[in-house]
């Protein structure tokens, strides 16, 4: 399964071990923490459409940047940067496929200002007895899919999402612990040092 899925497109897994909470975090709460994630890495777990398990590391540069490190055997690389999202298939030598990111459900954690209490933007908030679900769409642009974020509360931490895209294809990227605040050079999240570091 191509990386594509991850970014352009839930399963729904049971989180164990997360501290059980009463009430739902509020969302400006939530839209409050994504803010402040400024920049942030974790090792992550994909679970495909097709049932297929990828692993990889993560670095998200808030607004706008994420780069998905995928582990061998894949290999490959999901980089957004300045409004696109590449997809660099490791078994492919033809440059990368591009898609607009604000045509993806991930641009709406990785939005300069994220108000997820704004009109029409959530379609689901709820609390499962672990965690607090936040369904959220484009409010402009509903068909583009929505995403599913999971927190746990003490500490608030995102630990998952859910991508479904146009098609109905659903995907889950669990999180590691994050790491926050780092610094990373701009080659990191540069599309054209990417292409021109792999010959393209």
């Amino acid at each position: 399964m191509r990386p594509v899925i991850a970014v352009l497109a839930p399963l729904a897994l049971v989180l164990l071990g997360f501290p059980a909470f009463a009430e739902k975090v509020p969302l400006n709460t939530l839209s409050t923490y994504l803010n402040e994630m400024v920049t942030a890495e974790t090792d992550f777990t994909q679970v495909n459409a097709d049932g297929t398990v990828s692993t990889g590391k993560i670095y998200i540069k808030r607004p706008g940047r994420v780069r998905f490190e995928y582990a061998a055997p894949d290999a490959s690389l999901v980089l957004a940067s300045a409004g696109i999202v590449a997809i660099f298939d490791s078994k492919s030598n033809q440059p990368p496929e591009q898609y607009p990111l604000d045509r993806t459900p991930l641009s709406l954690i990785l939005g300069a200002n994220i108000d997820l209490a704004r009109a029409s933007m959530v379609v689901g908030h709820e609390e499962d007895g672990s965690s607090t679900r936040v369904r959220a769409q484009d409010p402009g642009h509903p068909e583009y899919g929505t995403i599913d974020l999971v927190f746990t509360s003490d500490p608030l931490a995102l630990r998952q999402w859910v991508i479904t895209d146009d098609l109905g294809q659903q995907t889950t990227v669990i999180l590691g612990a994050m790491k926050l605040g780092a610094s990373y050079p701009i080659s990191l999240f540069s599309l054209e040092m990417e292409k021109k570091a792999r010959g393209f």
